[in-house]
């Protein structure tokens, strides 16, 4: 069995929220172009900086979205 250091545990828990992070906004960004059409290059940078968080709540508020004002407001009131 192979020990590891405290730092290859934090490397691998770090690793392992940035590909759940990942995920979600990729899942996002489908339920979003599905949702209310394409997404802009200005939006998705947008979406891209969001935190874990914010993408939680974001992933519930798009299910009343009707159209892309909706996300525009979303996003101004989540900087």
């Amino acid at each position: 069995m192979q020990l590891m250091t405290s730092w290859e545990r934090r490397g691998r828990q770090e690793g392992r929220q940035e590909g759940r992070q990942e995920g979600q906004l990729a899942t996002i960004k489908r339920q979003l172009q599905i949702q209310i059409g394409g997404l802009s290059p200005l939006r998705e940078r947008a979406l891209d900086r969001l935190g874990e968080d914010q993408l939680t709540e974001l992933a519930e508020a798009l299910l009343g979205f009707s159209g892309v004002a909706d996300l525009e407001r979303w996003l101004a009131g989540h900087h």
